[in-house]
């Protein structure tokens, strides 16, 4: 478990609707934070600092943001990118209480014994192919880690499989998903390309046997339906803003 802090300083935005793109092309990211249904607060980073900031925290660091004046301790709910060169265009920030358990996605990383980098079943040569790479847990903010492992050296022959239950869980943290919940599995090469041949190059999980899908990426695309905080007294305004990032 981390405990490194991490900070961002943010400015009030007065600029909204399109013409924050003026903003981004002038290295800017528009943000937004949510405070426990108060008014969306609407501020901006510069955007090295934004960048740096989301891939530290991730969605399961909390960040000590400082904007306007007033300290936050915060989440980053969403970060946005734009798709064909991957900038960062917009984050949102949920507003947390240090005694208040939250929800957030923690990485899943396999763990082998010291001077080993993979399974014995890798180092065999099999496949282990990870069904799910994050996790969602509760706990108060200083008690979120930063990652969660299981031990991998228990993959050994075609078959075994590491779940949910394998999880070395930290003192204060919960889990939400259930125990028998599979995070990696054994498979055998010439099992996995003669499903792929059979489904002609693309086969799903139920032609190779229930063979997880593999993750493209651990770039959080944020979605900008999450930014609207339903209840707030600027929902209407933060429903337009946020279902386009051009209007934040």
């Amino acid at each position: 478990m981390s405990q490194d802090q991490i900070s961002l300083s943010l400015t009030k935005r007065e600029v909204l609707g399109k013409q924050v793109r003026q903003l981004r092309r002038e290295g800017i990211v528009p943000a937004v934070i949510h405070d426990h249904g108060k008014p969306s607060v609407h501020v901006q980073a510069d955007s090295q600092d934004a960048l740096k900031t989301f891939y530290q925290a991730g969605k399961h660091h909390p960040v000590q943001v400082t904007a306007d004046g007033k300290k936050y301790t915060a989440m980053i709910k969403s970060a946005a990118f734009e798709p064909k060169k991957n900038r960062l265009q917009h984050l949102v920030f949920n507003a947390v209480k240090a005694n208040e358990k939250v929800e957030a996605e923690v990485p899943i990383h396999p763990q082998y014994d010291e001077g080993n980098e993979s399974s014995p079943a890798e180092r065999n040569g099999l496949l282990v192919i990870s069904n799910i790479d994050v996790v969602s847990v509760k706990a108060l903010p200083s008690k979120l880690p930063d990652a969660l492992y299981y031990d991998a050296e228990k993959l050994v022959e075609v078959g075994d499989h590491a779940t949910i239950a394998d999880l070395q869980l930290p003192d204060g943290v919960e889990m939400e998903a259930g125990d028998t919940q599979t995070i990696a599995s054994v498979y055998e090469p010439s099992a996995i390309a003669a499903a792929n041949d059979a489904a002609g190059g693309d086969a799903t999980e139920e032609d190779a046997g229930d063979v997880p899908a593999d993750h493209e990426s651990n770039v959080i695309e944020g979605d900008q339906a999450e930014e609207i905080r339903p209840g707030g007294k600027k929902e209407a305004e933060d429903h337009e803003h946020g279902t386009n990032p051009d209007k934040q």
